[in-house]
């Protein structure tokens, strides 16, 4: 593993969301740049999440797929090793794929707790 390199500014907020997400579920490209304030920055989020390749990290970047039509989203990555190496992470956390690649965001989809307003109190 390389030494870490600076990140650019901005793609912190991304990590902290995607290490969020817990096992065995998984988020869009684009659910991670709107929870960041960000909902124009899928492909921004993409950019960070390739950035971490060969440095030592512990943001769960598999759990970040790519949307799909009808609730579905799938893994993006073209290189194919890293696509296989990403499937494997996601099935050995219960991930299901079906026999197009495609993963049930109704089953398997993150969906993150809503940000509490300043000044919101929990009953």
């Amino acid at each position: 593993m390389t030494k870490p390199r600076p990140i650019p500014n901005g793609w912190s907020v991304y990590y902290r969301i995607v290490r969020r997400i817990p096992r065995g579920r998984v988020a869009t490209y684009g659910e991670i740049a709107a929870a960041a304030g960000k909902p124009r920055a899928a492909r921004s989020v993409g950019y960070a999440l390739s950035a971490l390749r060969g440095t030592r990290h512990d943001v769960p970047w598999q759990r970040v797929l790519g949307a799909r039509p009808r609730a579905l989203a799938a893994i993006s990555i073209l290189d194919p090793m890293g696509a296989a190496v990403q499937r494997k992470l996601l099935e050995d956390e219960g991930v299901e794929f079906d026999e197009r690649g495609r993963v049930a965001l109704a089953r398997f989809g993150w969906r993150r707790p809503p940000r509490r307003r300043a000044g919101a109190t929990r009953r």
